[in-house]
Parts: C-alpha cells; sequence; structure tokens
C-alpha cells in the first residue's frame, strides 16, 4: 500500500481520488455511498493504494472490461484482489480459448434442466435448518442458516462429498478470504489438501455420473487432465458454492429487517419471489468485484491504462448506476429491466447461477413464509462484513415471532 494512503482520512475525497483501498474496514460499512461518489466524480480513477491500480465504477465501462477479455486479462497474475491462493481458481484464472474448454466442461451440470431436480431435497434441507431455530424466537441467521445452507446442499447435490465435512470446509474458505488474517495462506494449503484428498476419495469410488466425475475423467485437448487441474476447478466449484449464495442470504436478512414491507410482500405474493431474487441479487451483490490486468495499452473513460496495469471493476458499483437503472437505491418489484451484473458477465460468467437462483429462491420461500417481524436487535449493530470484497456478513444476529417447527425427516 502506498504509504500516502495512510495520511488522509478514509473515504475522503482525496481518498476516493487518489488512496482508494477495498480492504479499508470502514469501506464496509460505507461501501453503497462511496461506490456512488465515485460513479459520479471518478468512475475509473487510479489509486496508488496495494502498488497501484485501477477502479473502474460505472455500468458501461464495468461491462465493456468483463467483456473484453483479450484487452484486461484474467491469466496474467491477479494480484487485485489481493490473495494467499496456492492454486489456481480454473477456469477463473484463465482466459479463453483455454477457459472455454474447462467452461465446457462444467456447464452442462448446472443447466436449468440439471439443477431442477434438486428442488425438492434443497426444501427439505432449507426446512430442518429453519426447524432447528423457528421455536426460540431469535438466531444468527449466518451461522444457523446462510452459511450451512449453501455448503450442504452443494455437497450433497452438486459435489457428492461428505456431508458431515462441509462446515469444516466452509470454515476454511471463509477465513481463507478474510482480508488481513495472517493465518490465509495456510488456510488455503489446508483447503487444497481438502480437495486433494477428496479427489483420491471419489477415484476410489463407482462413478456418480456428476460434476466431479467429469472433471476427474476429463481430456484437455486430447491429453488427460492433470491433478492441478482438477485440484483447481473443485476449488472455484467450492469458493463459487458456498461463500456466494450465503453472502447474498445474509444480506437479504439485513435489509428484510430494514425493509419489513419487502418480506411482508413476498409472503402475501410469493409468485414474486423469483423477481425479487433477481432485484436483491443487485441491490445487495455478494461478490463485490473482480480484478483484472490489461494485457495492453489501453484507454478507457477518457484514462489511459498501461499494459500489466491492474484493474478492478465494481459489479456491485455497476448495479446501481442511475445511468442502467432508475431509481437504482430502491427496492422495485416491477423494475422492467434488470440487467444485473451479480453473476458477472462476459466468458467468465458465473457458470453456477442456475443453481444460485433455485437455492435462493426456495430459501426465500420457505423463510418468507416462517419467519415474520424480523428485527436485528440494536446492539448488534452495525453488521459486520468477513470482508469488504466477497461482502458476506460475519454475523446477523435476529429476532423474529416464534413458530412451530414442521418436523421434517433428514
Amino acid at each position: 500500500m502506498g504509504s500516502s494512503s495512510s495520511e488522509v482520512r478514509p473515504l475522503s475525497d482525496e481518498w476516493r481520488r487518489s488512496h482508494f483501498d477495498y480492504r479499508e474496514p470502514v469501506l464496509g460499512q460505507n461501501l453503497t455511498a462511496t461506490l456512488r461518489k465515485m460513479r459520479q466524480e471518478c468512475p475509473v480513477v487510479h489509486s496508488d493504494a496495494h502498488e497501484g491500480y485501477w477502479i473502474v465504477t460505472d455500468y458501461e465501462d464495468v461491462l465493456k472490461v468483463a467483456q473484453d477479455w483479450e484487452t484486461y486479462s484474467s491469466a496474467l497474475g491477479i494480484s487485485i484482489p489481493a490473495t494467499e491462493m496456492t492454486l489456481p481458481a480454473i477456469p477463473e484464472h484463465l482466459d479463453p480459448p483455454e477457459h472455454r474448454i474447462y467452461k465446457r466442461l462444467i456447464n452442462p451440470f448446472f443447466t436449468p434442466a440439471k439443477v431442477a431436480p434438486w428442488e425438492e431435497p434443497t426444501r427439505a434441507l432449507v426446512t430442518r435448518l429453519i426447524d432447528d431455530f423457528i421455536e426460540a424466537g431469535s438466531c444468527d441467521f449466518q451461522k444457523d442458516f446462510a452459511r450451512p445452507f449453501p455448503g450442504l446442499a452443494f455437497f450433497e447435490l452438486a459435489l457428492g462429498a461428505p456431508l458431515d465435512e462441509a462446515e469444516r470446509v466452509n470454515a476454511l474458505s471463509t477465513a481463507a478470504q478474510e482480508p488481513g488474517n495472517p493465518q490465509a495462506k495456510a488456510l488455503w494449503g489446508e483447503l487444497v489438501q481438502w480437495i486433494k484428498d477428496f479427489v483420491e476419495q471419489r477415484r476410489s469410488q463407482p462413478p456418480k455420473g456428476d460434476v466431479v466425475d467429469a472433471v476427474i475423467k476429463a481430456d484437455i485437448d486430447g491429453r488427460p487432465i492433470e491433478d492441478v487441474e482438477v485440484w483447481g476447478v473443485i476449488q472455484l466449484l467450492i469458493l463459487g458454492g458456498l461463500d456466494t449464495t450465503s453472502g447474498a442470504l445474509g444480506q437479504f436478512m439485513i435489509r428484510f429487517a430494514e425493509q419489513p414491507e419487502i418480506p411482508a410482500l413476498l409472503r402475501a405474493q410469493p409468485e414474486l419471489i423469483p423477481q425479487a431474487v433477481e432485484e436483491l441479487l443487485r441491490l445487495d451483490s455478494p461478490f463485490a468485484g473482480v480484478g483484472r490486468t490489461a494485457a495492453c495499452d489501453t484507454e478507457l473513460g477518457g484514462k489511459s491504462i498501461k499494459q500489466g496495469e491492474k484493474v478492478m471493476i465494481y459489479w456491485a458499483s455497476a448495479n446501481h448506476d442511475e445511468g442502467e437503472f432508475g431509481d437504482a437505491d430502491s427496492f422495485d418489484i416491477n423494475r422492467r429491466s434488470n440487467r444485473h451484473l451479480t453473476f458477472g458477465a462476459g466468458p467468465h460468467r458465473c457458470a453456477g447461477s442456475n443453481l444460485a437462483r433455485l437455492n435462493l429462491r426456495v430459501a426465500l420461500e420457505e423463510l418468507t413464509k416462517r419467519l415474520v417481524d424480523i428485527q436485528i436487535p440494536e446492539e448488534a449493530k452495525p453488521i459486520r462484513f468477513h470482508s469488504v470484497f466477497s461482502r458476506a456478513p460475519l454475523s446477523v444476529p435476529i429476532t423474529f415471532t416464534p413458530g412451530p417447527r414442521l418436523g421434517t425427516a433428514g
């Protein structure tokens, strides 16, 4: 980080224009307002933090960077956001045409038709998790629902992994991605070791016909896939399948407590939940942004970007751009156009978006039906986030009217 960034007040005009640091803790509580000012004042701006990088905040330029992989590369060593990852995430850290090979390997297992049969077991899991706290009238929503739910669902339905290991893997991935965690490198190493052991376990078992089998047996341009490639693909599946859905659910619950008219509407008209999911994903992007590297000298927003310079694009800012979304900071269930970028854009668009939508829809159908008068106790405010980058809340304590267990098996 440039030394000058510590000499100015965080979130001040000078900080936004010259020293913006995505890891600044204060930013976590003021992300939407700060990005709004940057869109208005300096939509493409260079920061001297983290050895220098560009921040892009308006919709058109964010979309341009995401789609133009030849100019803005994912394969040239991403250091923004900084990470202690010990293994490349495949295919996220690749560009076409190599990227397409792995994407075609994964995509068939996450189509709408492929994930549709998972709805019933997903609903049973959601019901069981709610049953565990519904009678108490209070819970830590992040700990008791948002964090375990996507991990358990993904392990059982998509990954074919032992359910009793989901909690550990969830904890590892969450802690490894926490900015400034001195144990991050060791935690990434532990996660990779789990992946290696899991792959060996699956190789010794009869085929399940799932995405893991497809990856293990894949041919890459006529050659057998290498172990490091298998591990990298499984790592990306885990990161994409757990943290983002967890972060979205936590943010949704915060919004429900702040705007009780939203869950009341969805309780009265559950048929609106699919479009509510899209609007909530736009408002509360669980994945704030992503990094790229300029593969050549270029120009963006009137600024000259040099080959090798880092560029960070903010989905969370593009999704609030008034030029694309009227009354962008408000929840509008009847929004006519909602081309949000929460799942990304271009070749690296999230392969698991159909699964995420299924999980979020089923979760909201049951949560809005069963949790009434949701509130966050004053002593729990402000909510803190495990990372201002991933936007996953650390903890979301809530109270609500106690209700009965439904007593589903499982």
